[in-house]
C-alpha cells in the first residue's frame, strides 16, 4: 500500500507542478506523517497550486484563505447567531472545518488571527463562544508565506514556526520546466488534469502505519544528538526544541514507510533532518551576517550509528 499510494498521489500532483519533484516528494512526506507545512518563497513559483494538487489527489476537503490584515479569527473559527425561531444560537462553521486548509500568505494576519489558526494545528479543535468544536480528520494546513520584508508582511512568531513540521521552497523553474510550464497552460488548466487516487480515510490508514514503524533506540539517540547539536552551536541562539526532534522522527518514519519498510534508518533521519528543523532556529547577529546552516552542520558534526 505504502509505494502504491505516495506513487499515484506524486504522480497527479507532478501534473499540476513541473520539475519539482523533490519539493513534492517531501511534502508528501509531512502530510502523511501528520504535519503541517510551510511553504515560504515569492509569489507566483506554485505554492497554492502545490496545495490544491495535493488536496485533489487524496480527496480532501479544502478551504483557502487569503490573509490579509482585516481576516478576523471568526472567519477561520465560525461564530455563532442567534436564531429568532428556535430562540437558540446556530453555529456557522469557519473555514477550518475542512481536511485541508491553505493559509495563503499567513505572515500578513493579525497575530489574533494567527493564535486562532494555532489551536487548530496544535489542539485539532476550534473554540466558539467557549465550546471547543474538534476539526475533521484527518486535518492538515499548508501555509505560504512570502519572505520577510516583502510589502505588507511580518515574521511570524516562533511560537507558530515551530508547529510547522517542515518548511519547504520551490524557487524558480529551470528554463526547461517553465517551457513545459507553457505547453501545458497552452492545451487548458493543468490542474483539471489532477484526479482522485485516494481518500481521507486511506490517509488516516497511513498515519496510523506510520505511527507503528519501529524506531530503534540507536536511531532515536541520532535524532537526539542532532537536535542537541543546535543547541550548542554558537552561531544558534535557539535550538531546536524537544517538538522538534518528535518531527523529525515522525517524518524519518513516514520515509521508511514510503520506501517500504517497517523500520527507520539513519538515511531517513537525514533525509529530512534539514528541512524539519532549520525553521525552528534562531541565529545570532552573528551567525545570520555569516549565512549559518546548523542544521547542515549538525549532519556533519554527528556521526550516524552503524546499524546491524
Amino acid at each position: 500500500m505504502a509505494y502504491n499510494l505516495a506513487d499515484k498521489v506524486l504522480l497527479e500532483a507532478k501534473k499540476a507542478v513541473v520539475g519539482k519533484d523533490e519539493v513534492l516528494s517531501k511534502a508528501l512526506l509531512a502530510i502523511l506523517a501528520g504535519g503541517h507545512l510551510l511553504l515560504e518563497d515569492i509569489p507566483g513559483v506554485g505554492k497554492t497550486t502545490l496545495a490544491v494538487a495535493f488536496s485533489k489527489a487524496l480527496g480532501l476537503r479544502y478551504k483557502r484563505v487569503q490573509f490579509t490584515p482585516d481576516v478576523m479569527p471568526s472567519d477561520l473559527t465560525g461564530f455563532s447567531i442567534y436564531n429568532k425561531d428556535t430562540g437558540e444560537m446556530d453555529y456557522q462553521p469557519g473555514a477550518l472545518l475542512c481536511n485541508l486548509f491553505l493559509a495563503d500568505e499567513l505572515n500578513r494576519a493579525t497575530s489574533r488571527t494567527q493564535s486562532a489558526l494555532l489551536e487548530a494545528m496544535e489542539e485539532g479543535q476550534v473554540t466558539v463562544d467557549g465550546v471547543s468544536r474538534p476539526v475533521p480528520r484527518p486535518f492538515l494546513v499548508i501555509a505560504t508565506q512570502n519572505p520577510a520584508g516583502a510589502s505588507g508582511t511580518q515574521p511570524l512568531p516562533d511560537s507558530q514556526m515551530d508547529r510547522f513540521m517542515l518548511r519547504l521552497s520551490l524557487g524558480y523553474p529551470g528554463p526547461a520546466e517553465e517551457l513545459e510550464m507553457l505547453r501545458r497552460k497552452q492545451q487548458g488548466n493543468p490542474m483539471d488534469l489532477v484526479e482522485q487516487v485516494a481518500d481521507p480515510a486511506d490517509l488516516e490508514r497511513a498515519r496510523q502505519e506510520i505511527a507503528c514503524v519501529y524506531l530503534k533506540d540507536e536511531v532515536g539517540e541520532y535524532i537526539i544528538s542532532l537536535v542537541s547539536a543546535t543547541r550548542t552551536d554558537p552561531l544558534v541562539h535557539q535550538g531546536g526544541s524537544p517538538r522538534a526532534t518528535l518531527a523529525v522522527a515522525a517524518m524519518a518514519r513516514a520515509c521508511a514507510w514510503v520506501d517500504g519498510r517497517d523500520y527507520v534508518l539513519p538515511q531517513d533521519v537525514q533525509l529530512v533532518f534539514r528541512d524539519t528543523v532549520a525553521h525552528r532556529l534562531l541565529l545570532t547577529g552573528r551567525g545570520l551576517a555569516e549565512g549559518a546552516d546548523p542544521a547542515a552542520a549538525a549532519l556533519k558534526r554527528v556521526k550516524a550509528p552503524g546499524l546491524a
